[in-house]
């Protein structure tokens, strides 16, 4: 009896389900939608820089997996191995959407671009990032050293 993958596809990660982030599969991008908050803010009422390299990281991820599906392969999650990340503008709410593509996959490894924008259309954010195909037969249960 084969496994069920234990990542769901538009099922938002814990972390951004906990930021109350929504992720939607495009044609063409994986977008992940954040409404701003108070608590997404530093002190200059901006988003945090955390919040946005962590939409970044979950847009690029999914574009990795959809990527893979799409290629008719299996898909159990990709962990990101490198991410660059450059901030270009405050980022002003009331939502911010990041989009995410994959630029080119091996059978381990994607290569990913993301970008933030506001409503009003600016890049407030722009990420590449490596991202490593999950082996269903490792699972991270918590406990590892």
């Amino acid at each position: 009896m084969s496994q069920a993958p234990f990542h769901t596809p538009l099922i938002p990660p814990p972390f951004l389900s906990h930021l109350g982030g929504r992720i939607d599969e495009r044609e063409d991008c994986i977008e992940v939608t954040l409404e701003l908050k108070p608590e997404h803010c530093n002190s200059r009422k901006v988003a945090h820089g955390g919040v946005m390299m962590t939409l970044l990281d979950v847009c690029m991820a999914r574009a990795a997996r959809a990527k893979r599906r799409l290629d008719g392969q299996d898909d159990h999650g990709a962990s990101t191995i490198e991410m660059k990340t450059s901030f270009m503008h405050p980022g002003l709410g009331p939502v911010l959407v990041a989009r995410g593509v994959c630029l080119q996959r091996t059978s381990t490894m994607a290569f990913c671009e993301g970008e933030i924008r506001d409503p009003a259309g600016h890049i407030v954010a722009r990420a590449s990032g490596t991202f490593k195909f999950v082996n269903p037969r490792t699972r991270v249960t918590g406990n590892d050293a």
